[in-house]
């Protein structure tokens, strides 16, 4: 009697558990003699099967599409097979493609093209530091009820896993590397041998030449500061950015998952996002802590001065009190028409210099690709003289820029629907200079509005009774220093003469 397959591979399944052969053929169902029979056979070299068991359905087709493959390897066997059933209708049904997927896959292991080969890394503790962007998708931070428009500055030591995320406002820019890497390094306290980036390429886009130079030189001069070998990654090649782009998908977890603690997305200020991520941050290095401590004595030390993590420009302050900087309008106090001041723009401020003093820092504005001109207007440098030719807000150029907000805008429509232009432009003016000699200019505009709203109509006598300063408040006297003579002097040294 023949013996089925599962027989042969209970029996072989019990011998392998080291069954003898008795008791492995008993629980097979078999004889003792067919097993040693079985295991005979086994011992037997097979020499491998050479024929096909069914038809070869793609036999007429094969050599077809073989050629295709040679000329594209990458072709999917579902696109060759709606390829066929367009040459040969009604020949090659769909429920052949498993079959040519499998013939496919043969081709390729004999005969297709080799594939990347990834080289598992060895760090060396203070070797090598990575930097890279990434943004937090399908999360929305929003400040203040606001989406905030941001990605994240990510560093991170090969060897320890130590880390280091900035909220960038602007692109991947050199600005957002540089401050990102100085703050990173002066944060870490020592230097590594080696620092890593994807090409820079975020830096890189839609810039000429000479502007890729310029990138390029300040770059190897902050490294160079800090006595790092500047190196780069190839170009699409995001894998040998290994050590930084798996941690970017554990940051982002954590990131998500304290925020689901948290309960909420939305920060009061920027400053209570950047201690958010500040914090998610430091508790990925704490559970690092002991590789951090084993890595460090291997960095470098700091230099003795931080590097220049910002960009420099010259600007010149035009008549109407205003510069232009990457594409935004920005306005300063009037005293400073027709200066060229000395800018230095970081991601989020810009600090205007005169000579080698500092003037002011303003807050800074980015500009997509497409989109139209951003204005920074404060309506607090140009008031004093708005105030004297208060028809110029009617037809000013960047006048809702001006409106310190909303309710602002909203009043001056209201005003110059209902009253002369000349009426409208001297009560908004008015009110303004109260706003800012009183620091209220949100308080007014939200209030006013409400009145204007209730059909009432405050005038700029009753917006000052209100808001402006209580009736006995007077202006602090100036404080006067009392002169000594030079008789008073020589009495005093006399004394000093005489008691010596």
């Amino acid at each position: 009697m023949a013996i089925t397959r599962q027989q042969a591979r209970i029996y072989m399944d019990e011998r392998n558990n080291e069954q003898s052969q008795k008791v492995a053929a008993a629980k097979a169902g078999i004889s003792e003699r067919t097993a040693r029979r079985l295991e005979q056979e086994g011992k037997k070299q097979r020499s491998p099967r050479h024929w096909r068991t069914r038809t070869d359905p793609f036999e007429g087709v094969w050599d077809e599409v073989v050629a295709r493959l040679g000329s594209e390897p990458d072709l999917q066997a579902l696109t060759l097979l709606e390829w066929l059933q367009e040459r040969y209708p009604g020949e090659y049904p769909d429920k052949l493609l498993r079959t040519l997927q499998r013939r496919v896959k043969a081709w390729r292991l004999e005969h297709g093209p080799d594939k990347e080969v990834m080289f598992p890394q060895r760090h060396a503790a203070g070797e090598l530091a990575l930097s890279d962007f990434t943004l937090l998708k399908q999360t929305t931070i929003t400040i203040a009820g606001e989406p905030l428009a941001h990605r994240l500055y990510h560093f991170r030591l090969a060897y320890s896993g130590w880390c280091h995320a900035r909220v960038v406002l602007g692109g991947e820019s050199y600005t957002a590397l540089a401050e990102g890497l100085t703050e990173a390094l002066e944060r870490l306290g020592g230097v590594p041998a080696e620092h890593r980036t994807d090409s820079l390429s975020a830096a890189y886009r839609n810039l000429d030449t000479a502007a890729q130079s310029d990138i390029t030189a300040r770059y190897q001069a902050l490294c160079a500061h800090y006595g790092l070998q500047a190196s780069r990654n190839n170009p699409g090649r995001g894998h040998e950015n290994g050590a930084i782009e798996s941690p970017h998908g554990h940051l982002k977890r954590r990131l998500r998952e304290r925020l689901k603690l948290r309960g909420s997305h939305d920060f009061a200020d920027l400053t209570a996002y950047r201690d958010f991520i500040d914090e998610v941050v430091a508790g990925i290095n704490r559970r690092n802590a002991k590789a951090i401590a084993a890595e460090h004595p291997s960095l470098r030390p700091l230099p003795c001065r931080r590097g220049q993590d910002y960009t420099e420009a010259v600007v010149r302050v035009t008549s109407s009190s205003t510069f232009a900087y990457a594409k935004v309008l920005y306005s300063v106090p009037a005293r400073l028409i027709g200066e060229r001041l000395r800018l230095r723009a970081y991601d989020d401020r810009l600090v205007l210099f005169h000579g080698g003093r500092e003037l002011l820092t303003l807050q800074r504005l980015h500009s997509g690709p497409g989109d139209a001109r951003r204005r920074n207007i404060d309506y607090r440098h140009v008031i004093d003289w708005l105030a004297r030719k208060p028809r110029a807000l009617a037809r000013l150029a960047f006048r809702d820029d001006l409106l310190p907000d909303d309710h602002w805008r909203a009043i001056y429509q209201r005003l110059s629907g209902t009253e002369s232009l000349e009426a409208a432009c001297k009560r908004v003016v008015g009110a303004l200079k109260l706003a800012a000699a009183e620091d209220r200019a949100a308080a007014i505009g939200q209030d006013w509005l409400a009145a204007l709203e209730r059909g009432e109509s405050p005038s700029l006598t009753d917006l000052q009774a209100r808001y402006g300063p209580p009736a006995g408040r007077t202006a602090v006297p100036p404080v006067r220093g009392l002169q000594h003579t030079l008789a008073d002097y020589d009495q005093l040294l006399q004394a000093e003469v005489s008691h010596g």
